[in-house]
């Protein structure tokens, strides 16, 4: 991070998946901003979970999958598009976080290395220790969790954990990804026409697990001469984001 900048840290938020990413895209977009006034501004940490089931695509991902329109029409699951690039993932039983960091490095694999320090940091202190996949990236595959890039954080067993997803505008980095914690095995099945990945139990709740990660990443995440700065969307940015919510929005 950039020494003499804030971290600002947004309370875990449960909501439908437009508002996630149109929440993610907005951040982004006011740290373009205010790094182009004041050097490192904008920096951002947050966890989210989802109201319901939700496939989220990514940014030039087709809706091509029959099964997941057949699954929306059920109203067992949701649509949504991500801001980010990569492949679709399903959110369910997991929890997202999302990360803001001004001036990262513009080497992609520097900069997912050293963004994903703290999540290996928390779950070694949890036991269950995480080293990036080794898959080539590229591979023609419909679901994020089928194979795992040096983008993504497996365990010892192979199983992946933790798949991550970028976005760059103007030298400002948006990582967002999802962290499994226990995948619905049939709605996996369903939706991705694959097993879910065989992973060990946590050892503790999602609460808990969100304070040990935030734990973690004050650890790997220190910014030299500023502070962690708790602080909720305020009204005003609720309703810049909201009009960005079509955007999302898979009809």
């Amino acid at each position: 991070m950039n020494s003499g900048a804030d971290l600002r840290w947004i309370p875990p938020l449960h909501l439908a998946g437009a508002w996630q990413m149109a929440i993610d895209a907005w951040l982004l977009d006011r740290a373009v901003s205010l790094t182009s006034r004041a050097p490192g501004g904008g920096a951002m940490l947050r966890f989210y979970t989802w109201s319901r089931p939700t496939l989220s695509l990514g940014f030039h991902q087709r809706l091509h999958e029959p099964r997941w329109l057949a699954l929306r029409r059920s109203g067992e699951l949701a649509l949504v598009r991500r801001p980010s690039g990569g492949r679709a993932v399903l959110h369910a039983q997991e929890l997202t976080y999302s990360l803001i960091w001004p001036q990262a490095p513009f080497r992609r694999q520097q900069a997912y290395r050293r963004t994903c320090a703290w999540l290996q940091a928390g779950f070694a202190s949890l036991g269950l220790p995480l080293e990036f996949g080794t898959d080539p990236a590229g591979i023609s595959q419909a679901s994020c969790f089928a194979t795992s890039t040096a983008a993504d954080l497996v365990e010892a067993g192979g199983g992946k954990r933790i798949g991550s997803a970028q976005l760059w505008r103007r030298g400002v980095l948006l990582q967002h990804g999802s962290i499994l914690i226990a995948p619905p095995p049939d709605l996996w099945r369903r939706c991705l026409d694959e097993e879910p990945p065989l992973l060990a139990p946590l050892p503790c709740s999602r609460e808990e697990l969100i304070r040990h990660l935030q734990g973690a990443a004050r650890e790997q995440l220190p910014l030299a001469s500023g502070a962690w700065r708790p602080q909720p969307l305020q009204a005003p940015e609720w309703s810049a984001i909201a009009a960005r919510l079509g955007r999302y929005q898979l009809a």
